[in-house]
This record gives structure tokens, C-alpha cells and sequence, in this order.
């Protein structure tokens, strides 16, 4: 009926989770592509992220192995996480009682760079890594913090 509101269009969370999985898309990361979305109480997008290498660093000059015998000639030294780049992407001054969506949980790393941020909750997809160290350390300082996810 062209004269009632469509009943089927899709919620915030669906919203912003699907801002998350575009901007991974972004991602030249040939294994994963995470992405992040942040936003205020106001459902306003503060930022988004994805995983890369930092601002500056070449994608073509930096290594995208997963695997190596020498741990420089991996990814890992030099990719900056969704979260990381959405938090440093933002377009205010102040991120408190945000919302982060994530692809992924996030990692210790990312965890500690929400909390000190004061992004109050996290909505996350896929918890493929929940028996990490990584993402149980994360887990500990969330519910230290009282972050939500």
C-alpha cells in the first residue's frame, strides 16, 4: 500500500552492523576484513574503521602474510584494527556512552583502546576467537569496566 509506511525496513542495530560490514570492504587484508561503526545515543555515526596499515605505510610496501618465520615479514606488526582506526577516525571531540559495532570481538588490544575512549557498549557479529587469550583478556576488562557487549 503506497499510502502506509513500508513495515519492512531493517533496524538501527542491522543499520549500523551492515555500516560495519561495508567498511570492511575497505580491507586489502586478504584473510580478514573487519570492520567498525560508532555511534553516539543519538543512532548519529561517528566514525567508521577498517583493518589496514596505518595512515602513510604503502599497502603494497608492507607484508600481508599470516604466516612467516620471521614475525616482521607478517601482518601482524603492522595492521591497525577496525576499532583502532574508527576510534582515531572519529569526527567529535568525545566518544563517551558510545556504541561500537564490530565484526569481530574485539582483541586485548582493542579492548583497552574502547575503555580509555569510554565507549560504553559493544555489539559485535562473530566471536570466532572467543578461547584466545586475546579475547578472554578482553572479555575480563570489559566486565571490570562495566563495558555492555
Amino acid at each position: 500500500d503506497v499510502n502506509k509506511k513500508r513495515t519492512d525496513y531493517i533496524g538501527w542495530e542491522e543499520y549500523f552492523m551492515a555500516m560495519a560490514f561495508l567498511a570492511a570492504k575497505r580491507s586489502k587484508d586478504p584473510v580478514s576484513q573487519v570492520g567498525a561503526c560508532i555511534v553516539n545515543q543519538d543512532k548519529q555515526i561517528i566514525s567508521v574503521g577498517y583493518n589496514g596499515m596505518p595512515r602513510g605505510c604503502s599497502d603494497d610496501l608492507f607484508p600481508w602474510a599470516k604466516y612467516a618465520d620471521n614475525p616482521c615479514d607478517t601482518k601482524f606488526m603492522y595492521v591497525c584494527h577496525a576499532e583502532v582506526n574508527a576510534i582515531l577516525n572519529k569526527n567529535c571531540h568525545d566518544l563517551k556512552g558510545c556504541t561500537i559495532y564490530v565484526a569481530l570481538f574485539p582483541c586485548n588490544k582493542c579492548a583497552i583502546e574502547i575503555i580509555q575512549s569510554k565507549i560504553k557498549t559493544v555489539v559485535y557479529m562473530s566471536d570466532k576467537n572467543k578461547d584466545k587469550d586475546s579475547t578472554r583478556a578482553a572479555r575480563a576488562m570489559f566486565d571490570a569496566c562495566g563495558i555492555v557487549y
